[in-house]
């Protein structure tokens, strides 16, 4: 599937991918800061942000929706980023095509299974009912039924859009996420990744427990770990200053 994206600056490759209900559009003011030395490519992945709705989400998928916008750019010694969900798809893609990254970057995310855990969100969000929801105030009462913390709510607001004059859509594909979940929740092959990978890690998140550390790298045999303690999962949102020195260290911005 041919990916929905935006590029910033000039240079280096620099590709940014989203995690789960997520867009390109979280990541914008990163991405000016690493305009300044990359070309930076912030990407909408399949089934979010503008990217086209498909009937599948699963990390094969991802990652060759990756490698087409590699090879229609051209794209090699790419520095490649990723957060949650895109940090899977980054790590997919550098399981087959690890020649074509010169670093990895994957922010707050394991290769293991997860257990389900986005549930009262997929209730909060079907609850919203966006064929007949009249305005974003009644859409956000309807959501905080089920979902309960500010910055969640408002992360998930920023998908709501006037479709059409009286009636709004999310933009990611909701029923085949929900549909899909236990996918995007499921493990990654176990296929070495044979580049240079930096995991940033919230402290406060779970996500990457420091017993998980030892898995990761039989799997990542050059990886290196840097755990922001003051942040969760979220970790380039919560400590955007601390995420972005980590990043300027392992790329070798000074």
């Amino acid at each position: 599937m041919k990916l929905k994206y935006r590029t910033l600056g000039e240079g280096k490759p620099f590709i940014i991918l989203h995690g789960l209900f997520g867009s390109s559009d979280n990541w914008q003011s990163h991405a000016k800061q690493l305009a300044n030395g990359y070309k930076v490519y912030l990407v909408d992945q399949a089934n979010h942000g503008h990217a086209e709705h498909v009937n599948d989400c699963n990390y094969n998928l991802l990652a060759d929706d990756l490698l087409e916008l590699f090879a229609e750019e051209g794209l090699r010694d790419a520095i490649l980023l990723g957060h949650s969900m895109g940090g899977k798809t980054a790590m997919r893609f550098a399981q087959s095509h690890a020649f074509l990254l010169e670093k990895l970057i994957v922010a707050d995310m394991g290769i293991k299974a997860y257990p389900r855990h986005h549930d009262t969100i997929f209730q909060g969000l079907f609850n919203v009912q966006v064929e007949n929801v009249p305005d974003r105030k009644t859409a956000e009462e309807r959501l905080r039924k089920f979902v309960s913390e500010p910055s969640t709510v408002q992360f998930l607001m920023k998908n709501l859009y006037w479709k059409e004059p009286g009636k709004m859509a999310w933009r990611f594909n909701l029923p085949v996420l929900f549909d899909k979940i236990d996918r995007i929740l499921e493990a990654l092959p176990k296929e070495k990744i044979l580049c240079e990978t930096l995991m940033i890690i919230g402290g406060k998140s779970g996500y990457v427990p420091e017993s998980d550390f030892k898995s990761i790298h039989d799997l990542i045999p050059q990886v290196t770990f840097d755990v922001i303690s003051n942040a969760g999962h979220w970790v380039h949102a919560e400590a955007p200053s601390d995420f972005m020195a980590s990043v300027n260290r392992f790329v070798g911005i000074h």
